[in-house]
């Protein structure tokens, strides 16, 4: 139960940074934010299909956050860009 609560606070904290990338994306409305748009909402069904597919296969709750910080930790990077002298 202590692992779950760790990994939930984890995420919670992780996910923040990703919002307000999201949102400071998104207060553009340029076609970057168009496209933000759609890739979250298909991310999230997506996310959801392969929770339900964790959960029906006998994963428990901890490996459901512990995947959803991978795709956090994946959308962080994305929306950072380019490491500096990227080309």
């Amino acid at each position: 139960m202590f692992e779950l609560w760790v990994q939930s606070v984890l995420l919670t904290v992780e996910a923040q940074g990703v919002i307000a990338q999201r949102l400071a994306l998104l207060a553009a409305g340029d076609a970057a934010a168009t496209v933000e748009a759609h890739r979250m909402v298909s991310e999230k069904v997506g996310a959801l299909c392969e929770a339900c597919c964790t959960l029906m296969g006998g994963g428990g709750a901890v490996a459901v956050v512990a995947r959803y910080r991978e795709h956090v930790a994946a959308n962080a990077l994305r929306l950072a860009g380019p490491g500096p002298g990227a080309a």
